[in-house]
């Protein structure tokens, strides 16, 4: 696999990774006060989220950029 295609599947999983802490998140919430760690357990996977995705929404623009087509880039 090319470096392209690993950061899709990293953002793939780490969107299913914040989905589940958002999840435990609310049903934490809803038993009482939740452990801090619960409530600030969203924030790594979604500052990941944030680097991978502006990752791939910047390839195009550097592909066109660069006069050429980037590796993995899908038209």
């Amino acid at each position: 696999m090319n470096w392209n295609t690993w950061i899709r599947q990293i953002h793939r999983w780490l969107s299913i990774a914040f989905t589940v802490t958002v999840i435990a998140n609310f049903v934490a919430m809803g038993l009482g006060e939740p452990p801090a760690w619960v409530v600030y357990a969203p924030l790594l996977p979604l500052f990941l989220l944030l680097f991978t995705g502006l990752y791939m929404f910047a390839l195009p623009y550097v592909a066109k950029w660069h006069g050429g087509r980037a590796a993995g880039v899908v038209k």
